[in-house]
């Protein structure tokens, strides 16, 4: 029979796979949570800090930040920069099992440009002097809009999309191409695997980074194209990808393949035992693989998150960089954060409908203090708050 979870019971073991419940997620410090995780998203918003960084923070605490770079660009290399859920950063361990994609790139022969003819050329140059950066190579923009790149950079992209060269450390924020063969382990460059057994083992890793899930939750976490995610359906149905069929209360059944009445899939071995142990209060990217998904999260969560970054400043809602709360594993509001010199600002704070006003209260400047330390900030002000809320989070802040 499938096993029957309800939603709580599925939301505690998202929680704990993610690393946000237990003791458990701090051991291994940062290069463990990026294992934990498979994928951590990257993005070039910077506020508090960037993306990357801030994935590790709302896992560990107050990390040093070097730790955490060194845990994603470090000599030897420990990871590398490849499309999985987006633009990720991800173990070096996983090289193989995005063959499939690279294969999908040289057949594409296409990038979002049209290639230069200089493709070789640049490739040989990275073979003659690399490591090398785009400033090393040129320059990446002809000189207009962010995405009006220079010849040599939309090269190196397709060269680094189909595995002839990789990133796997970068000076400032500034990627540093090298060929595969030199940076990649040897061992690794060598397996070569098929379409059907990358795909397989990353459902092994998506399953486990997200404890349960769904079919359409395992296709957004890798960005499956049609071929691929019908390999990922057979997986299921055989089981040939290490998950095991589960019905959750009250998640929708939509895109369900398997097992009679199962509407998603776990990690067998998040099921053996009971997630327990302390809940992570903080703030969260909102690239962060615990929201990333916005159907995933309100059905998790029941929280309504969206990116408002690229939505004209009079149409935002909660503000240009807004930042889940995550509390007691409930997303109980929302903070838009900016920094003035030594003061972190919360620009707009909110708390979610149906949350105790005093102990959310106490959770906002738990996060925001926490936060501000982690950054350097000695103090914290807030400029806009839901008016029933203002009191009694100016006195938790006080505190």
């Amino acid at each position: 029979m499938t096993l029957t979870l309800s939603a709580d019971e599925a939301r505690r073991i998202v929680l704990r796979a993610q690393g946000f419940l237990g003791a458990d997620a701090r051991r291994g410090g940062a290069p463990a949570t990026l294992r934990r995780l498979g994928a951590v998203q990257l993005d070039t918003i910077s506020v508090l800090a960037r993306s990357h960084e801030l994935v590790a923070y709302a896992r560990l605490g107050a990390v040093g930040r070097e730790r955490i770079e060194r845990a994603y660009w470090d000599d030897p290399a420990a990871a590398f920069e490849y499309w999985c859920h987006a633009a990720c950063i991800l173990p070096i361990d996983d090289w193989p099992l995005y063959a499939f994609r690279r294969r999908n790139f040289r057949d594409r022969k296409y990038r979002w440009h049209e290639l230069p003819d200089s493709v070789d050329k640049i490739l040989e140059q990275v073979r003659e002097s690399g490591p090398i950066t785009t400033a090393d190579l040129g320059g990446a923009k002809k000189g207009g809009p962010w995405w009006d790149w220079s010849d040599a950079k939309i090269a190196i992209e397709w060269l680094l999309d189909t595995g002839d060269v990789v990133c796997t450390r970068r000076v400032g924020w500034r990627r540093v191409y090298d060929l595969a063969e030199r940076a990649v382990p040897e061992h690794l460059l060598a397996e070569e695997l098929s379409d059907a057994e990358c795909v397989i083992r990353l459902i092994r890793i998506a399953g486990r980074a997200l404890g349960v899930a769904t079919r359409a939750d395992l296709v957004d976490f890798l960005r499956l194209k049609a071929p691929q995610a019908l390999l990922l359906d057979q997986c299921l149905l055989e089981g040939t990808g290490g998950l095991v069929p589960v019905q959750v209360s009250g998640w929708p059944d939509r895109g369900a393949t398997g097992a009679a009445g199962a509407t998603a899939w776990a990690d067998p071995a998040a099921l053996e035992t009971e997630p327990r142990g302390r809940h992570r209060t903080t703030l969260l990217s909102p690239f962060d693989s615990l929201v990333w998904d916005r159907a995933r999260t309100a059905r998790v969560f029941g929280f309504n998150h969206r990116l408002e970054a690229y939505v004209p400043k009079e149409k935002r809602v909660h503000g240009y960089f807004t930042m889940p709360v995550l509390a007691g594993g409930r997303l109980i509001g929302r903070v838009d954060p900016a920094r003035e010199g030594s003061t972190l600002v919360a620009r707009q704070v909110s708390l979610e409908a149906g949350v105790n006003q005093r102990k959310g209260a106490e959770s906002l400047a738990d996060a925001l203090w926490e936060a501000a330390a982690w950054v350097g900030c000695d103090s914290v002000r807030v400029d806009r708050v839901d008016p029933h809320l203002s009191v009694s989070l100016q006195q938790a802040l006080a505190r």
